[in-house]
């Protein structure tokens, strides 16, 4: 099959390396060669949190610049921030609920529009997929979901040959039952946006 290479970005307490860990282990059942890394960072300070995901014919988990297919950012300017990975090609799959760092909440810091973020990712990349993530998972009456939506966005991009069965499949394996409902309909609403997204794009 065609190599994917796929880097999660985003903020620690998000949930992108637990999404990247279930997008491997849900391409795994399905025989597909997976390779997935995690970089912690400063993930317990609310810090950048990276993750890469490479499927197919790979050994390396790198992904260098200007490497990645696929750009999952869970905050709008972390996924500024990680557009070196990026080329004219990259799809990106970016929440739009904003996170400042503590440096802009006591001055000490600019923190851009997220339309300003919006315009910079756009013009730098293939595709785009904006959806605010946040208010996706609060709909669905559980706030932790947005690594469920922004699974549920990759998948509906048509971006990777991973079945949303499979992956419904391990996040039912994975999740806690008081979450399972709640985790899946996150999953789906995120389905949902990126497919009328593509569809309007």
């Amino acid at each position: 099959m065609e190599t994917k290479r796929l880097v999660f970005i985003g903020v620690g307490g998000q949930g992108n390396l637990l999404a990247s860990r279930l997008l491997g282990e849900a391409a795994l059942s399905m025989g597909i060669h997976t390779v997935v890394s995690e970089i912690h960072g400063m993930a317990q300070r609310g810090g950048i949190v990276e993750s890469a995901v490479l499927l197919g014919d790979v050994s390396s988990p790198i992904v260098s610049g200007g490497e990645a297919d696929v750009l999952v950012g869970f905050e709008p300017v972390e996924t500024m921030r990680a557009l070196g990975k990026c080329n004219k090609d990259t799809l990106v799959i970016t929440n739009t609920h904003p996170l400042p760092p503590f440096t802009v909440a006591i001055g000490q810091g600019d923190y851009p529009t997220v339309e300003e973020s919006l315009e910079a990712i756009s013009s730098r990349v293939g595709r785009l997929i904006a959806l605010d993530g946040n208010r996706i998972a609060r709909e669905v009456g559980n706030p932790l979901a947005l690594n469920m939506v922004m699974l549920g966005a990759l998948l509906g991009s048509g971006a990777v040959p991973v079945e949303p069965d499979a992956m419904k499949k391990v996040i039912s394996s994975s999740t806690k039952k008081a979450f399972l409902e709640s985790n899946l309909k996150a999953f789906d609403r995120g389905m949902e946006e990126a497919t009328g997204t593509r569809a309007a794009g």
